[in-house]
């Protein structure tokens, strides 16, 4: 191997290693959310809007203008 290709090797190495260093800077700025936490807001969601949909059907059912008029 002649110098340059040494040289243009070391610098391609050094290169790739200031890029992933920037990389690594770069989304160190943005905040993941823990495992786990994600999942429980999620459930906690879906219990309050489940709750919330139960109200709205039993409301419906009670209500006049939403039975069926077409009984025999």
């Amino acid at each position: 191997m002649s110098s340059l290709e040494v040289w243009l090797i070391i610098i391609l190495v050094i290169g790739v290693i200031a890029s992933n260093l920037a990389v690594l800077k770069y989304s160190a700025k943005f905040k993941m959310p823990q495992f786990g936490q994600h999942s429980k807001d999620k459930q906690i969601k879906r219990k309050g809007e489940a709750a919330g949909n139960t109200d709205k059907t039993l409301s419906s059912q009670t209500d006049g203008k939403h039975q069926d008029k077409n009984k025999d």
